[in-house]
């Protein structure tokens, strides 16, 4: 291996897609490595932690968890603030959004339809108003979360609301975030980033 080598599943999504992003942001020459989900259970137990994405980086073994490798990739790429107690904040609200993950992944193993419904619309009323209103305390003035300068927090920040406004979610509306002008020019601050752009538009 001569180079940083990314695995995840074949779907511009989540975790997997957030860690492609800070790499390509980060001028980073890698391997994007996209498997099919049915291939998945073959080669989980040779997954660190037994679960996607893992980056892996010539002479060290396979690092898993996003927020481990988001915070690699962005202290080495000046992508993760230098200052102990800052990073700390940034890797909170990393913190944050996964357990907001967390709670949508427990309706997305439901398998009857009734009681997923009844879920979410809970998650809408409650878990996901309180979510975004912590999460604006955290960010600053803008356009980022922490001002001028892309992070990889923001990159997290970015896919779950894309993720959740999308209106491909069941039963959550993607003007779920509407009323959170914040988590919104996050959002949008990333997508118009020309790194960002740049990497969608290879097709």
């Amino acid at each position: 291996m001569s180079k940083p080598r990314l695995t995840y599943f074949d779907a511009p999504v989540s975790r997997g897609e957030e860690c492609r992003l800070a790499l390509h942001a980060a001028g980073v020459d890698f391997e994007d490595v996209r498997i099919q989900r049915e291939d998945w259970p073959a080669l989980k137990p040779s997954s660190p932690f037994g679960g996607l994405p893992f980056l892996e980086m010539p002479g060290h073994p396979p690092l898993g968890e996003s927020i481990a490798i988001l915070t690699l990739v962005g202290r080495l790429h000046g992508l993760h603030p230098r200052d102990d107690f800052e990073a700390a904040r940034h890797e909170s609200v990393m913190c944050h959004v996964e357990d907001l993950r967390a709670a949508i992944g427990v309706t997305m193993r439901m398998t009857d339809e009734g009681e997923k419904k009844k879920a979410r619309e809970a998650l809408v009323a409650t878990r996901l108003p309180d979510w975004a209103r912590f999460t604006e305390k955290h960010i600053g003035d803008g356009p980022f979360f922490a001002g001028a300068k892309m992070h990889v927090v923001d990159l997290k920040l970015h896919m779950v609301v894309r993720w959740l406004s999308g209106g491909k979610v069941d039963h959550i509306p993607p003007t779920i975030f509407s009323a959170y002008p914040k988590l919104v020019r996050v959002h949008d601050a990333v997508r118009d980033d020309a790194r960002i752009k740049s990497w969608y538009a290879r097709g």
